[in-house]
């Protein structure tokens, strides 16, 4: 299983990749690997700024539809516009080409609440 070293994770499965003020946002392998094939993404909130753990869209899958929580609070400035005709992009390259939204961040401290690649990896092998 991929767990890169420079993202910080949530409990929820999401990863941060951050840029200055600005980060990229996902699921992780781990998720898109429970969730199987994924068919649709919506993200409905471009232009919102959302409070850390607020629903941010939906990943749908074969078996499932999941929501998608915002890892810090932030403004949804852009989606990744490929997902619209590719959405398997995510079961592919989950933290590459895959990545859902790209934030503002509002508040910088919260990323220190994140989890690091181990500490996110002893919450899924548990």
């Amino acid at each position: 299983m991929n767990i890169p070293e420079n993202l910080k994770y949530t409990e929820e499965h999401e990863w941060l990749k951050v840029e200055g003020d600005v980060a990229l946002v996902g699921i992780t392998d781990f998720a898109q690997g429970e969730l199987g094939d994924i068919v649709y993404v919506e993200v409905e909130t471009i232009g919102e700024t959302l409070d850390k753990g607020e629903v941010f869209g939906t990943v749908e899958a074969v078996k499932t539809v999941s929501d998608i929580y915002m890892p810090v609070g932030g403004e949804v400035i852009e989606k990744n516009e490929k997902l619209d005709d590719a959405p398997e992009l995510i079961n592919q390259d989950p933290y590459g080409e895959g990545w859902i939204i790209k934030i503002k961040i509002t508040n910088p401290d919260e990323i220190n609440d994140l989890l690091d690649a181990e500490g996110y990896k002893a919450i899924i092998e548990k």
